[in-house]
């Protein structure tokens, strides 16, 4: 872990229902390589945060907190309306420990995202003194993607979410992982300014963003050097992929 001065906390987003999965079961709790993927996540966040790892859970929300608790030690927020992703943090909130400066957030459905990925992020985030750091990768095909909006400075303008984004922001190539490190006072401050008018109808965490960038904030974006380890899981394809990556990854560690 790091040094105990600097340990952020960590969110986890595992509330959604995930209803491309076309199965009974939570999406988080489908397995991978025989284990349930928000645990893979969970696991790393562990390593980061110690015991400061908050699990948002509300979809099948019980069942989520039967299986994990099977397996580990951990804090549950329970989102009761699934409100969007801004919601769902702000549902974290309350179970973060007092003394908590920094809060990396993560997606359940996320597994194959590194402790050395998220560590670099940290780091820069940390040493860049900001309020808001986004961890971006390049796509070739980035659609389905929230788009990382600059403006003529290079400063972090927004994030652009595909159903909203215009023809020319969907020609954009950076693109929003799902995942940051926020300070927790601005994360406090502007979530309670986010509005759920959008084209989903969701309180939309990436609202932040253009939020500090209206308020001079400090926010800036890391782009990671590996885009499959920020591959998330929609649908049985999508498992079938991440299952790959990790056994391709493993066969190539031992």
């Amino acid at each position: 872990m790091v040094n105990i001065e600097r340990e952020p906390a960590v969110i986890i987003l595992a509330a959604g229902q995930g209803t491309r999965m076309k199965s009974p079961k939570a999406k988080v709790l489908h397995e991978i390589l025989g284990k349930p993927m928000v645990m893979y996540v969970v696991e790393t966040a562990q390593k980061i945060a110690g015991e400061n790892v908050v699990l948002v859970i509300g979809s099948q929300a019980e069942k989520v907190r039967s299986v994990v608790s099977e397996n580990t030690d951990i804090i549950f927020a329970v989102q009761e309306e699934q409100l969007g992703t801004g919601h769902a943090v702000l549902s974290a909130l309350p179970y973060l420990p007092d003394n908590t400066k920094e809060v990396i957030i993560l997606c359940g459905d996320v597994p194959l995202i590194s402790y050395g990925t998220l560590m670099r992020l940290f780091e820069d985030h940390f040493n860049a003194k900001r309020d808001i750091s986004v961890l971006a990768v390049e796509l070739d095909n980035p659609k389905g993607y929230g788009r990382i909006l600059f403006d003529e400075n290079r400063r972090l303008l927004g994030i652009a979410e595909e159903a909203d984004a215009s023809t020319e922001q969907k020609r954009i190539k950076t693109i929003n992982t799902g995942i940051y490190c926020v300070r927790k006072t601005f994360l406090l401050d502007s979530l309670k300014q986010v509005k759920s008018d959008n084209v989903q109808g969701e309180f939309y965490l990436t609202d932040v963003v253009e939020i500090g960038y209206r308020e001079g904030r400090v926010a800036g974006v890391m782009v990671g050097d590996d885009w499959e380890e920020t591959v998330g899981v929609n649908n049985p394809q999508d498992l079938i992929r991440v299952e790959s990556i990790m056994r391709y990854r493993m066969r190539n560690r031992s």
